[in-house]
This record gives structure tokens, sequence and C-alpha cells, in this order.
């Protein structure tokens, strides 16, 4: 079976670890293809327990799917190795995973710009998570970045850390006045974690190749979003890399006539984290009981949510630009108890109605959101495992969205847990 790409169709946390975590048992491969460990999938196993992922991918859970890191990741080896021996030391077997060997690494001065950079920026901060993301990127882009490959040969190593610390220390110690790295002691950290990390490491292209080849499954799992991508997303309030599914391709080195099937989670309303616009925004009772009641707090950072009502005009763009064959709508539960449900269907910005998405970032600034509203529903849903046993009113708002978005809603997930769901069309043959 071709390749299938699985994306967030809002601004991240809509649940797409969960979703992975459902399809892991039936793939033989699970990729993650951009990001790094400024994005957290949180998994909840039928027994109860919780893993929150950050570098691994969710399909890290599943018990013999390969899982693979790509090329388009960038790594902190600190971060990735904690993640490795928290996860064997609940009992799950890592030695499935790979590294692609020209995914770049995060570096100690990609983090430590990356805090004094959001600091110095004050209220025009971008909301970064200070994990050295957005550096590490902006190194590979400047081809100055340093590789996985690299931990393999300590000469290129040395080198590379040598010219990069160059400039780097003297941003850091000129003109934010901070510490400079030091060389020898990078080196040391680093040549540490490659004993470790070497037997991960391989061309994970030519794996990924075969592996379609013999007519295997390869799940292609993104981090954030839709709308946090850095060519599509609210630039320049996205992150450093193309989280959407054409990212796949260049993140994982597959060809883009190997995908058969795009799907996009999008929760029943919306959130994001971090600064930009959100024009659905809640700032009253209702926002706080999306907050409480959906737990909606970052995985990765432990920052609060913002949270508003469903935006049909960012998720159907975010439907057009993926290709999406099926959506999977999270957290239907949360709205159980509201007596009305609006959805935006549009904004009016300056007297004139949009119904896509805004050219101008000045314009998306100044959206206001047009609300059609939908009766609530109390009864508790948690239970429902098909379209009828959903309240009428929880029906037709699923039907409202899918005829909005202009795709099928394949999955609406009902609770937290992996069983917690009402499918309506299988996401797998």
């Amino acid at each position: 079976m071709p390749a299938i790409v699985l994306i967030g169709a809002q601004w991240g946390d809509e649940g797409k670890g969960k979703v992975t975590d459902q399809l892991g048992e039936r793939v033989d491969y699970v990729v993650r293809y951009s990001g790094g460990n400024n994005a957290g999938h949180t998994v909840i196993t039928p027994d109860g327990q919780k893993y929150a992922l950050h570098l691994m991918p969710s399909g890290a859970l599943s018990p013999s799917a390969m899982i693979v890191i790509g090329n388009g990741v960038v790594v902190d080896p600190k971060v990735l190795l904690a993640e490795i021996d928290g996860l064997a030391e609940r009992g799950v077997d890592v030695s499935r995973l790979r590294i692609s060997g020209d995914a770049h690494l995060i570096m100690p001065h990609h983090r430590a710009l990356d805090r004094v950079v959001e600091r110095y920026l004050g209220s025009a901060r971008i909301g970064t998570t200070g994990r050295g993301i957005g550096p590490a990127y902006g190194d590979k882009v400047a081809r100055m970045g340093i590789r996985v490959q690299d931990l393999l040969d300590p000469g290129i190593l040395r080198k590379k850390l040598e010219l990069a610390l160059r400039e780097k220390n003297q941003l850091l110690f000129k003109i934010y006045n901070r510490k400079a790295i030091d060389v020898d002691a990078t080196i040391e950290e680093y040549l540490a974690y490659a004993e470790r990390l070497k037997p991960y490491i391989a061309e994970t292209r030519v794996m990924l190749w075969d592996a379609l080849d013999r007519g295997e499954t390869v799940l292609l799992e993104g981090a954030q979003a839709t709308m946090l991508d850095m060519d599509h997303g609210t630039y320049p309030f996205v992150t450093s890399s193309n989280p959407t599914a054409g990212g796949a391709c260049v993140g994982a080195g597959i060809p883009p006539t190997a995908i058969s099937r795009v799907i996009a989670v999008s929760k029943a309303y919306t959130t994001r984290v971090g600064s930009g616009p959100f024009p659905t925004e809640l700032f009253d009772d209702n926002g706080q009981h999306l907050r409480k009641i959906g737990h909606e707090y970052g995985t990765t950072t432990g920052r609060e949510r913002r949270c508003g009502w469903f935006d049909a005009v960012v998720a159907r763009y975010a439907c057009r630009l993926n290709g999406v064959t099926d959506l999977v709508i999270t957290k239907l539960d949360v709205l159980t108890g509201l007596p009305k449900v609006p959805i935006c269907v549009g904004y009016e910005i300056n007297g004139e109605r949009f119904d896509e998405m805004p050219m101008t970032q000045t314009d998306f600034h100044h959206a206001t959101p047009i609300y059609e509203e939908h009766d609530g529903w109390w009864e508790d849903i948690t239970k429902a495992r098909s379209d009828e046993d959903l309240p009428d009113n929880a029906r037709r708002y699923i039907a409202r969205v899918e005829e909005l978005c202009g795709t099928r809603v394949s999955v609406v997930g009902v609770g937290p847990g992996r069983e917690e769901n009402v499918t309506r069309h299988p996401l797998l043959p």
C-alpha cells in the first residue's frame, strides 16, 4: 500500500498522536518528517497509561511498526536519548527506531540564541518554545548546519562547530551579553551522544523506498499543523518547517506519487499556543470552559492554550491545501453541555465578507468572525461508537462541519482514550 500522510488542520494540538497510535498497529512504518522537540503528542493506551512524546514518532507504542525520524526533523540528541530511556523504562521497545543521517542537530548555541532573541523581542516575540528549533533550521538553510551523520566523524563535527561558533559566539557575547559556547565541552558532550545514537542512524530514504516497493504501509506523521507552516501558515507566527502534506515528501525523501491518502485532524473547536492572529478566540466563560474541560495545556510547554469556536474558513483552507481525503474531528465531547455551539463560516474585514483566507497578514489580524449558531446537546457521548449513538444535535454539527470543509468526516473523537471514537469511514482499508 502506498504512503499515508497525517497532518494537523489548525494550529497544532489537534490529537494527531491519538490517531497515529490507532493506526500504528496496522502500518509497517511510522515516520516523523518535520519539526523538533517543540512539538508534543499525548497518547493514552487502553490500560490508561499516558505517554507524552516529543521527538519519537507516536508509532513508538506500536508493537511492530518501524519508527523513523526523517531528514526534515531537527534533533536535540539529549532530549531524544532521554525520551528513549523513558520509554525503555516503561517497557516500550525502542530498538525499531531509525534516524536519518541527514537530519540536522540542535546545538547549544541554537537553544541559547532562541531564548535570548525571544526576550530581546519583548512584545513582538513570536512565542517560540525556546528549544532552538528556529535557529537550527536557520543554520540548515544558511548551509552551516550540523547533521546527525556528523556525529560519526569527530573531525567534521569539530570543523563545523568551530565555523558556526565563530559567528554565534560573537552574537551571544557582544550583542546579547551572554556567555560564549565552549567548543571542546560541546564536542565532548556530543561525541558521548554519538556513541549511544550510532546504532539508530541509517539511510532512511532507501529504507522507505524499499518498504513502498514491497507494498508495505508507510504512515508519515507531521508535527505542528497547517496554520503553523512556514510558507502557508500565519507567518511570522509559524514554526520553521513545513508540516503540511507537501512537506512530507521533502522531510522523508519519498515521491509525491507514493501518497494515496491524506488524513487531517481537527478539534471540534479551535486552539493555538503562542502569539499570532486567532479570529475565533474566546475571552469569556466559554473560552474558560473549553480550556478546563478540554485540558488545553501544551504537551511540551505546559502553556495554556488559547481557545475559540470551530473556524471553518481555516479548516477548509487546510483541506484544500493538503488535498485531504479524510477528516478526523477530535474532542467533540468537550462541547457537551453548551446550549449553543457556533461555527465560524466566514470573516468580515473592513465591511467586506471573506469566505476564504484573506491574502494579507493585516487583513487576517483584523478579521471578525461571522458565526452560524447550532443548538448544543447535553447527553454523554463518550460511549458512542456509531453515528446513531450520537445525539441529533451532535450529528447535525458534524454534518455541517463536513459540508463546510468539503471533505468527509471519517472519524469523530468522543473522548481521550484510544477506543473512544465514532468511526464513520475506515481510515485504512
